[in-house]
C-alpha cells in the first residue's frame, strides 16, 4: 500500500486534533474530488512498518483524539490488510481513541456484505468508530456541512450500526 499524506495534527476531518492518513488509489473518480492525485495507487510513499511506528508515535499525546483514514480510498481491497493492522494496533494500545473513516463505498450495500465475504473487512470495519461512506458528489456540495463534502454523504456510528444492525447516524450542527 501507498499513502499520498499524513497529517500529525488535523482537525479537519473528524472530531478535534487527528492524525490523518491519506492512503493512495481509488476507482470512484468522482467529479470535483479534492484528492485527485491521490487515485493513482502508487502515488506517494509506501506505507511501511516506519509509517506505523510514526502514526503510532503522533497518537500518543492527550490531545490527539484519534485517527482518520482518508483517501484516495481506504476500502479499496489493496488497502485493506495494511489497515486492518493498523486500526487493531491503534485500538489495542489506545482504546479510548476513536478510528474514522472516510469512504466512497455505501455501507449497507458494499461494506456490510463485503464484511460478510471477507475477513480482512470485518477486521477493519470492526475497529472503525465512524465512517463517512458516500461518493462526493459535486452537486450536492456544501460548505457548511461538518465533516463532509455533499449531502448524500453520511457520518455513520459503526458500533451502533452494527449491534442493532440498523444504520445509525451522527449529527453534527454548529
Amino acid at each position: 500500500m501507498y499513502y499520498a499524506d499524513l497529517k500529525k495534527v488535523d482537525i479537519a476531518n473528524g472530531e478535534g486534533v487527528r492524525v490523518s492518513l491519506f492512503v493512495s488509489g481509488c476507482r470512484h473518480h468522482c467529479k470535483g474530488c479534492f484528492n485527485e492525485i491521490a487515485w493513482n495507487f502508487k502515488y506517494g510513499k509506501e506505507f511501511t512498518e516506519e509509517t506505523v511506528n510514526e502514526i503510532m508515535k503522533e497518537l500518543d499525546h492527550d490531545y490527539v483524539e484519534g485517527l482518520s483514514l482518508l483517501g484516495g480510498e481506504p476500502l479499496e481491497p489493496e488497502n485493506q490488510t495494511a489497515l486492518a493492522n493498523l486500526v487493531e494496533k491503534v485500538k489495542e494500545k489506545y482504546p479510548n481513541k476513536n478510528i474514522w473513516c472516510y469512504t466512497g463505498f455505501d455501507f449497507e450495500k458494499d461494506i456490510v456484505p463485503e464484511c460478510e465475504k471477507s475477513n480482512v473487512t470485518k477486521k477493519l470495519i470492526s475497529n472503525i468508530d465512524v465512517v463517512v461512506d458516500g461518493k462526493f458528489d459535486e452537486t450536492k456540495m456544501d460548505r457548511r456541512l461538518k465533516f463532509r463534502g455533499s449531502s448524500n454523504q453520511r457520518i455513520i456510528d459503526v458500533p451502533e450500526t452494527l449491534k442493532n444492525r440498523h444504520i445509525k447516524l451522527i449529527n453534527f450542527t454548529d
